[in-house]
């Protein structure tokens, strides 16, 4: 019962900060997933350097995942030009050739992970602000950009519809595993429950936010539950390689930022691709 009241807590606070933070304003939106990817880098570089055979620094990994997310903001509201990407190449040059003069055993490893780090983690959160910062279609608009916060809101709400649907229906009706060897719990039938709640979820997205037509809404949703089933997974299989049950414990009852943020990963990037095919912008 404690845990539960713990769990509860939490997990309203985290979707009220998440949902008031990329409502409120374009400069809440990028704070709020300014800090989420400084925490995310963070605590993916302190799990892999568990290994033995693992040295990645997490200071440079983190400022470089930082960065990352605030040259794509400044670059999708046109406050700079593509120059501002040019320390992130530096970043990333330093992480390559830094592992010439540290005299790691392992530096194959440290840049494998320090670029997952970026490439995995930082690069899909940064992603959120191809969704939310598109250029007026109208030439004379006062601004040439406008913000849409429920394009990376609508991510989380079906992610959220997903892991509820699939936690219901699997509990109900589970008999076939999904993805046994990786995440034993899941199930094909609470997998089909969540994607038909996501798809209920799209019909009344597309009847509040018409600037999608339903067709596409319902195809964003299912994107975001196959991609963030996915993401899940594959957070599951590194948290078996590194041996652990939980990423963190930032997050009271919920475990760390990359459990909360797992199917997010993986989704971004292909509702990003799903929309330019769609041609949305």
């Amino acid at each position: 019962m404690k845990n539960l009241v713990q769990r509860t807590i939490t997990g309203v606070l985290f979707v009220a900060i998440l949902v008031g933070g990329i409502l409120f304003s374009p400069l809440t939106f990028g704070l709020l997933f300014m800090l989420i990817t400084a925490l995310s880098v963070w605590e993916f570089a302190r799990l892999v350097n568990q290994r033995a055979d693992v040295a990645v620094n997490p200071f440079i990994t983190t400022l470089g995942g930082v960065y990352l997310f605030l040259a794509i903001y400044c670059y999708c509201t046109e406050a700079t030009d593509a120059r501002i990407f040019i320390p992130y190449l530096l970043i990333l040059i330093y992480l390559l050739v830094s592992e010439l003069y540290l005299k790691q055993p392992s530096p194959m490893n440290n840049w494998a992970y320090s670029l997952m780090s970026q490439l995995y983690v930082a690069l899909p959160f940064a992603l959120l602000c191809v969704l939310a910062f598109q250029r007026n279609a109208v030439e004379s608009d006062s601004s040439p950009i406008s913000f849409n916060a429920i394009l990376p809101l609508s991510v989380f709400i079906f992610n959220w519809s997903n892991d509820t649907g699939a936690y219901c229906t699997g509990m109900l009706f589970g008999r076939h595993r999904l993805f046994e060897r990786i995440s034993p719990k899941k199930s094909w039938e609470g997998s089909v429950g969540g994607g038909i709640i996501s798809v209920i979820v799209s019909l009344v997205m597309a009847h509040f936010f018409p600037f999608l037509s339903t067709l596409q809404w319902v195809g964003f949703a299912l994107v975001v539950v196959v991609f963030g089933t996915w993401g899940d997974l594959v957070e599951s299989l590194l948290k078996r390689q590194l041996g652990i049950k939980d990423s963190g414990n930032i997050l009271p009852g919920h475990g760390g930022m990359l459990d909360r943020f797992d199917s997010t990963l993986l989704a971004v990037p292909a509702v990003v691709l799903y929309l330019y095919t769609v041609s949305l912008f």
